[in-house]
């Protein structure tokens, strides 16, 4: 992901993989980014059998150094109130 450039680009989507508390790798498909407060953010869904899932969406913290970029999940409540708030009011 290249300094905020779209997610979705000649039909493909940019995937990312997270690992769970128990130690599952999951695919991720970014479907939309934002900046609030100074800060990106990136929201994905599940890849599951090279189909984006849309029975949920995860917001992530990322961070964009040069062509490449790294996400984390939003540990702060409060600040994951006020993304999600944000992002719905969109």
């Amino acid at each position: 992901m290249e300094n905020n450039a779209p997610a979705f680009e000649n039909g493909e989507y940019v995937t990312f993989h997270v690992t769970t508390k128990d130690g599952k790798d999951v695919e991720m498909a970014v479907v939309d980014e934002f900046d609030i407060e100074n800060r990106h953010y990136v929201v994905s869904s599940v890849v599951e059998d090279d189909t984006i899932k849309v029975d949920g969406q995860y917001i992530y913290r990322c961070h964009v150094k040069d062509d490449d970029f790294t996400v984390e999940p939003i540990s702060d409540p409060k600040e994951f109130e006020r993304v999600a708030r944000a992002y719905s009011e969109m």
